[in-house]
């Protein structure tokens, strides 16, 4: 039996498409904050917030295999994490309406030996124009609050998109093609069966 792989996140998404894809982890939460550094590039930001989750982890784990991510939605370069507050939560959502955004997806994989490998997937999403009501009524269910984007592509936001086009288990949490291809690459033993692809192409 090989080490044993952590999944260095409390998102209730990553743990749900680990599992249906026949994974077998743990999980360790990681305390390591998501702020973006003044000038700090999109993708710069989520590689570095997911290499820091992951040695977070992997220092109290030192025997595990420890897979981290970071997920954020861009406008313009602009990078949307979870929102901090209704206002902050409305302001996505406006910004997101009638237009294209990109969600953006750092993976790093991390062996008991430091080794491992990290990538960053990005998947286009676009939303169709939403009323001032549309966006009332979803900030009222409470599911923005804990979503980078302030929106859950699976759940109550289904009806706002209009067209995803690439990884579709990317903006739920994780591009499940790609994490499986690495799973099976670097630590086989955790993967117990292939499992329904997640990482469908919409266009």
């Amino acid at each position: 039996m090989g080490a044993p792989l952590i999944l260095a996140s409390a998102s209730p998404r990553r743990r749900d498409l680990l599992g249906e894809a026949g994974v077998v982890f743990e999980v360790v939460p990681s305390d390591v904050p998501e702020q973006p550094a003044p000038g700090e590039s999109a993708e710069g930001f989520a590689r570095r917030v997911a290499r820091e989750k992951a040695l977070d982890v992997a220092r109290r784990r030192p025997d595990a295999w420890v897979l981290a991510a970071d997920t954020v939605v861009v406008v313009d370069g602009a990078i949307f994490g979870k929102p901090v507050d209704r206002a902050d939560g409305r302001r996505m959502l406006c910004a997101l309406s009638g237009r294209v955004h990109q969600v953006l997806t750092a993976v790093v994989l991390r062996g008991p030996q430091a080794d491992g490998a990290e990538f960053l997937v990005s998947t286009d999403v676009e939303f169709r124009s939403l009323t001032a009501e549309e966006i009332d009524g979803y900030l009222d269910s409470g599911e923005p609050f804990d979503k980078a984007g302030a929106y859950a592509v699976q759940g109550g936001a289904r009806s706002f998109v209009r067209r995803v086009c690439g990884s579709y288990s990317n903006v739920v949490g994780l591009p499940m093609d790609e994490v499986g291809a690495l799973l099976r690459r670097c630590a086989p033993h955790t993967v117990r069966e292939a499992g329904e692809s997640h990482g469908r192409r919409r266009g």
